[in-house]
C-alpha cells in the first residue's frame, strides 16, 4: 500500500508510477514478447499455455484472454506494451481508444472526439466533479 497521490483523483487515469509499473511488469513483458515471431506463433497456437510462461496474476491472464483493454491498464499494463497485443489482433490505436473509453463509442466516434479536441475538461479534472 502507498500514500495517496494527487493524481489518484484524475478520472480514468492510470499513472505509471513505480508501484503501477511493478504490478504490471510481467504483463508488459508478455506483451513485449509479441515482438518476436516465435512468441506470436506460440500465442496463436495456445494462448492460455503461452501465458503460463509469465508469472502474471490470474486477473492479468484473464484480461489478456478476454482482451479487456481497459482492465489491462488497471492491472498495471502500459499502453505502449498492451498495444502490441492489439496489433497482434490486427487492431488500430483508434479501435483500442474507443474500446477503452468505457462509453461504448465506436471507432468513428472516438476519431471524431479527437478531431474535436478530445474530452471536455469539465467533469474530467477530478473524480469529485462526478
Amino acid at each position: 500500500m502507498r500514500a495517496p497521490r494527487d493524481y489518484d483523483d484524475i478520472p480514468g487515469t492510470y499513472v505509471q508510477d513505480a508501484l503501477h509499473l511493478r504490478k504490471g511488469y510481467h504483463l508488459n513483458m508478455f506483451c513485449l514478447s509479441l515482438n518476436e515471431a516465435g512468441n506470436r506463433d506460440a500465442f496463436r497456437a495456445d494462448e492460455a499455455a503461452c501465458l503460463e510462461r509469465y508469472p502474471m496474476t490470474e486477473a492479468q491472464r484473464k484480461a489478456v484472454l478476454e482482451r479487456d483493454w481497459l482492465g489491462l491498464l488497471r492491472l498495471g499494463g502500459n499502453i505502449y506494451y498492451t498495444f502490441k497485443l492489439a496489433a497482434f489482433d490486427g487492431m488500430t490505436m483508434q479501435q483500442i481508444g474507443a474500446a477503452m473509453s468505457g462509453t461504448g463509442m465506436s471507432e468513428a466516434e472516438f476519431k471524431q472526439m479527437l478531431l474535436d479536441g478530445g474530452r471536455p475538461i469539465e467533469g474530467n479534472r477530478s473524480k469529485g466533479e462526478r
